[in-house]
C-alpha cells in the first residue's frame, strides 16, 4: 500500500476547513457592505417607481387633452357639414363644459371668423371684453394655421374669468383645403390636475406645471411641499406650445433598519452552519461515490467478460494495454501472453504481416482514420478465420489520446450465412422465372377466351346461313371477314401480352376513341343477348384520340362489361341494365407541378374517361380490398386475373382503374387514361 507524503495528507486535512473562514471574512464584508446597498437599492427604487407614477400622470392628461380634441373637432365638423345647427352646437358646448369642469370657454368661429355659438350661460354675455383674448388668439394663428392645418395652443392673460394658468387650444377645420371654421376652447389647467391626478399619488407627491421660464403655472400637492431627493420632468407637448410636469416626491432619504445588523449576523450564522453541514455532506457523497465507482468497475468487467465481442486496447506504440476473454478465446492465446506485447502480434496472420504493419503506421501518421476494415487472424492452432475490427481512440481526462480500443468480429458465421443466401437468391430468381411463364400462360388463356367466343359467333352464324340455304355473298364474306379480324385480333393479344409480361414497349398509336367503341359494340352486344342484358350507351360524339395500345384498351374494355353482365346474372330481367358512358374530362397536371412547383395551379389537360355501370349485387368493402389482388376473384370458375390485368395495363398507359357503388344500385368500373397531345 502506497503511502501519502505528510504534506499532502496535511493539506487535505486543512483544505475542507477553508470554506468557512472564507465565510467568516465574508460576514465582515457583509457588514460594511450591506447596508450601503440596501440604501441605495431602495434609492433606486423610489426613484423608478417616481418615474413610472408621473409617466402614468403625464399619459392620462394627455388622453383627456385628446379625448377632448377630438369631441369639439367632431362637434365642428357636424357644423361644417350642415349636420347642426347654431343652436344645437350650443347646446351641445354647454352639455360638454358642464360635464367637465376643466374646459371653460368654448366658441366656434366660422370661415369669416365670426362667433357661430358659445358655451357662455345667460349671465356670461359675449361682450368684447369677454371674446377679446379669443379673437387676439384667432388673429394671432389665424394665418400661420391655415397653411399647416393644425391646431394650436397658447397662454391666456389674467381676467376676471382667469387667473393666468388657463390655456387656449384652437382646431380650425379645412374641406379640401379650404379654411371653414375654427373651434376654440380654454382649458383650466389647475382644475385638469385636480381632475386627472389621483388622490393617492398627490399625497406622496408635489405635482406642478412649469413653463418654459420655470413660473409654476398650477399645482396639486395635498401631501405638502416635496422634499427635492426624488424628482422627475416630463415634457407636456400641446400644439405650438410646451410645459414641463414636474414631480417632486414628499419622501425623504431612506433610513436604515435598526434591525438590519442583527439580521445580517443571524443569515451570516446560518450560512456557516449550512456550509459545515454542506461539507459533511460533500465527504459523505464521495465516499459513496468511490464506492458506486467501485460497484461499477465491477460491473464493467462483468459486463466486458459477457460479451462475444472481443476487445482489445493498445497504446500509441501499439503495446496491448488490455483483452478482454472473448478475445483470448477467439485467437486461442491467454492474456498473460498478450498484456504488453508490441507488434507483430502472435495472432498475425504470416502472409499479412506487411499488410498489418502498413496500416498501423498510416493510423500513426493519420493517413487514415480508424474505422471499420475486415481482415484475416490466425488462431494458436494455425486456423484462419475472417474478422471484422472497429476502432476509436483512448482519451484520458485531459483530452489527450493515449492509444486505441477495438473490437473484433469473428464473422465466420455471417460469411457462411451469406453464401447460403447467395444460394437461396439464385434458387428464388429460378422460382420467378417459372412464375412468369405460368403467369404469361393464365393471361394468354384468359385474354384469348372473347376473341375466340367472337370467331365462333360468327362462323356459326355463317353455317346458319348456309344450312338455312341463305347463300348471300355479301352476308357470308362479312362473317367470315369479322372471324378473320378477331383471327387477327387474338394473335395481336399475344403479342402485346407477351410484350406487356415483358415490361417492353407497346404498340401504342393514335387512334380515335369512337372508331374502337363503335368495333367492340357487337361483342359486347353478343354478351348481352345470352344474358338478356339491355345496353345504353352514353358516349360524346367527338371524344380526342389516345395514344395507347389499342388491342390492350379493347380487351379492358371488353373485360369489364363481361364482368358487369355476369355482375347482373341473378337479378330480374328488367332490371338488367348495362350503362356505358365516354367523356372527356379536364385533370390537373400534377406530374408537371411536381416536377416544377412554380408551375400556377390550373394546367390542365385532357383525359379519357370511360365508365361501366351495372345494377348487379354490387361490391363489399371486404371484397373490395382484394379485387385488383392477383388471383383472387368471386366467381367459382374464374382465375383472378382479369381486374389486375386491366388495372396493369391501364397503368401502363399512365391511367388508372378504380371502382365504387352505384347509387341505384350495383358497381361503377370507370378508368381514366391520357388523350394524346403529339405522338411524334
Amino acid at each position: 500500500m502506497k503511502i501519502k507524503p505528510l504534506e499532502s495528507r496535511r493539506f487535505q486535512t486543512t483544505l475542507p476547513w477553508i470554506l468557512p473562514v472564507l465565510l467568516v471574512m465574508l460576514f465582515v464584508a457583509i457588514l460594511i457592505w450591506l447596508p450601503w446597498q440596501a440604501q441605495k437599492m431602495e434609492t433606486n427604487e423610489r426613484q423608478e417607481q417616481l418615474i413610472a407614477d408621473t409617466l402614468w400622470v403625464e399619459q392620462a392628461l394627455q388622453f383627456q387633452l385628446k379625448r377632448h380634441e377630438e369631441s369639439l373637432t367632431n362637434l365642428a365638423d357636424d357644423f361644417v357639414d350642415n349636420k347642426l345647427n347654431k343652436q344645437t352646437v350650443a347646446e351641445r358646448l354647454r352639455l360638454l363644459s358642464g360635464n367637465n369642469h376643466e374646459i371653460q370657454d368654448i366658441i366656434l368661429w366660422d370661415a369669416q371668423n365670426l362667433l357661430v355659438a358659445s358655451n357662455f350661460d345667460s349671465h356670461y354675455r359675449n361682450s368684447e371684453e369677454d371674446i377679446f383674448p379669443f379673437q387676439q388668439a384667432l388673429k394671432a394663428s389665424e394665418s400661420f394655421t391655415e397653411k399647416l392645418h393644425k391646431p394650436s395652443c397658447s397662454r391666456l392673460l389674467p381676467t376676471k374669468t382667469s387667473n393666468g394658468s388657463d390655456i387656449l387650444c384652437r382646431y380650425p377645420i379645412f374641406r379640401n383645403h379650404i379654411y371653414r371654421a375654427s373651434i376654440m376652447v380654454s382649458f383650466r389647467l389647475q382644475t385638469l390636475l385636480d381632475e386627472i391626478v389621483p388622490w393617492w399619488f398627490a399625497q406622496e407627491n408635489d405635482i406642478s406645471l412649469i413653463d418654459n421660464e420655470d413660473k409654476v403655472i398650477a399645482r396639486r400637492a395635498a401631501g405638502g411641499r416635496g422634499k427635492n431627493v426624488y424628482t422627475h420632468n416630463r415634457q407636456l407637448d400641446f400644439p405650438q406650445l410646451s410645459l414641463n410636469l414636474h414631480t417632486n416626491s414628499t419622501k425623504a432619504e431612506p433610513k436604515l433598519l435598526s434591525n438590519l445588523l442583527v439580521v445580517s449576523v443571524v443569515l451570516l450564522s446560518l450560512g456557516l452552519v449550512w456550509s459545515l453541514f454542506a461539507l459533511w455532506r460533500d465527504i459523505h457523497r464521495r465516499l459513496r461515490a468511490e464506492g458506486a465507482l467501485r460497484k461499477e468497475a465491477a460491473f464493467r468487467a462483468a459486463m466486458e467478460n459477457s460479451l462475444i465481442t472481443g476487445l482489445r486496447a493498445r497504446d500509441m506504440q501499439g503495446r496491448l494495454t488490455y483483452v478482454n476473454p472473448s478475445f483470448c478465446k477467439m485467437i486461442g492465446f491467454p492474456e498473460d501472453e498478450l498484456i504488453g506485447k508490441l507488434p507483430p502480434m502472435p495472432y498475425w496472420a504470416p502472409e499479412e504481416i506487411a499488410e498489418y504493419e502498413n496500416r498501423f503506421a498510416q493510423i500513426l501518421t493519420g493517413t487514415v482514420q480508424p474505422e471499420g476494415f475486415e481482415t484475416i487472424y490466425q488462431r494458436a492452432n494455425g486456423e484462419r478465420f475472417p474478422v471484422l475490427i472497429y476502432e476509436s481512440p483512448l482519451v484520458d481526462e485531459h483530452g489527450k489520446q493515449t492509444g486505441w480500443m477495438s473490437s473484433i468480429l469473428d464473422v465466420s458465421e455471417l460469411k457462411r450465412a451469406q453464401e447460403l443466401s447467395r444460394q437461396q437468391e439464385e434458387k428464388v430468381h429460378q422460382n420467378a422465372r417459372l412464375a412468369t411463364m405460368g403467369e404469361m400462360a393464365s393471361m394468354l388463356a384468359h385474354e384469348l377466351n372473347q376473341p375466340l367466343a367472337a370467331i365462333s359467333s360468327y362462323t356459326t352464324g355463317a353455317i346458319n346461313l348456309i344450312s338455312q340455304n341463305q347463300t348471300d355473298p355479301l352476308l357470308l364474306r362479312e362473317a367470315m371477314e369479322k372471324a378473320r379480324q378477331q383471327a387477327l385480333r387474338a394473335a395481336q393479344v399475344i403479342r402485346s401480352v407477351h410484350e406487356f409480361v415483358r415490361k417492353r414497349e407497346a404498340s401504342r398509336v393514335n387512334f380515335n376513341v369512337n372508331a374502337l367503341l363503335q368495333s367492340v359494340m357487337p361483342l359486347i352486344a353478343l354478351q348481352a343477348q345470352s344474358h338478356h342484358v339491355h345496353v345504353h350507351y352514353q358516349i360524346d360524339p367527338d371524344l380526342p384520340e389516345i395514344f395507347a395500345d389499342k388491342v390492350l384498351i379493347e380487351q379492358v374494355i371488353l373485360n369489364l362489361t363481361r364482368n358487369a353482365i355476369e355482375a347482373m346474372h341473378e337479378i330480374d330481367i328488367q332490371q338488367r341494365q348495362l350503362q356505358i358512358h365516354a367523356h372527356a374530362i379536364p385533370v390537373e397536371d400534377e406530374t408537371t407541378r411536381n416536377t416544377n412547383p412554380n408551375t400556377p395551379p390550373g394546367n390542365t389537360h385532357k383525359h379519357l374517361l370511360i365508365q361501366v355501370i351495372d345494377r348487379g349485387h354490387g361490391i363489399s368493402a371486404e371484397v373490395g380490398e382484394k379485387l385488383f389482388s392477383p388471383f383472387f376473384s368471386t366467381k367459382a370458375s374464374g382465375m383472378g386475373m382479369g381486374l389486375n390485368i386491366c388495372r396493369t395495363a391501364l397503368e401502363f398507359h399512365g391511367g388508372s382503374l378504380k371502382h365504387r357503388a352505384n347509387p341505384t344500385g350495383g358497381t361503377i368500373f370507370e378508368f381514366t387514361i391520357p388523350c394524346a397531345t403529339s405522338p411524334n
